[in-house]
């Protein structure tokens, strides 16, 4: 097993226990917390909480770089189990909580995103990837990101993918409260679990299920912007670039990008 669920006093905590491998969202990963989110909602639980245990500081690696297709197809297609996953955080009526202590990178920091609300450790840090592997972001991703960070953060973190401090993210908005590491769970029960645990969970469930509906209210695209995003996407993803980015990251080195903006271009 790859993660591990208790309940304690109406609180599933659902941690991610694969640090052999940084917990990378693999499919086996996605799965197995999709299950566990949804386990959580099933037995009445009035909250979430998503933790990991970490290995050289690494909260999650994010997306498995082993998984990601080299055949033409789209790597952040609706159906593929990482963003199923995201999907499944958003919408469980619950409010899910993501705990961090450690680094966040990629698809994770998505992951955490999705979640209601952040709790980091002083010492955690951010980083959105996809630019260091070759990735073309999917259109539902970035709005994520634009409406939780602005559009100024938003494209901080995904053209130069380094890592933003908690600090930094707590100023922007990413995350909610930080804690030093040794505080972190006191803080979370604190501030965050023995108020939820005291509310009416219906009403909770109500006003998830609003923001879930109203955040998207604003965003709808034009049918001729969404087949436009598509191409831009589509020529990244079946281009050089983009199977360059996945070796190179195998193959433990640089990566030698030879794509060139004007290679997006359209008449």
């Amino acid at each position: 097993m790859l993660v591990n669920s208790v309940i304690k006093d109406r609180i599933c905590y659902v941690e991610m226990q694969n640090a052999e491998h940084f917990n990378c969202l693999s499919e086996a990963m996605c799965e197995e917390l999709c299950d566990a989110v949804q386990a959580a909602y099933d037995k009445e639980c009035v909250g979430i909480v998503i933790k990991a245990q970490c290995r050289k500081g690494v909260w999650s690696a994010g997306h498995d770089i082993r998984e990601l297709p080299q055949n033409g197809e789209d790597p952040l297609a609706f159906d593929v189990p990482m963003e199923r996953l995201l999907r499944c955080v958003q919408q469980v009526a619950i409010p899910v909580i993501a705990c961090v202590d450690g680094t966040v990178w990629g698809g994770a920091c998505d992951l955490c995103l999705s979640c209601d609300m952040i709790v980091s450790s002083d010492t955690a840090t951010f980083a959105i990837t996809p630019a260091k592997i070759g990735i073309p972001y999917n259109a539902s991703g970035i709005m994520h990101f634009i409406n939780q960070l602005g559009i100024n953060k938003a494209r901080e973190m995904f053209f130069l993918a380094t890592p933003i401090t908690a600090q930094d993210a707590l100023n922007v908005g990413l995350i909610n409260h930080v804690a030093p590491a040794e505080e972190l769970d006191k803080m979370l029960e604190e501030k965050f679990l023995t108020p939820l645990r005291r509310n009416s969970v219906m009403s909770i469930s109500a006003i998830k299920r609003q923001f879930r509906i109203l955040s998207k209210a604003a965003t709808l695209l034009s049918s001729e912007n969404f087949e436009r995003i598509n191409a831009y996407r589509t020529k990244v993803y079946k281009g050089a670039d983009y199977l360059e980015g996945i070796r190179s990251f195998l193959e433990k080195r640089t990566p030698e990008y030879k794509g060139k903006a004007s290679d997006l271009d359209t008449k």
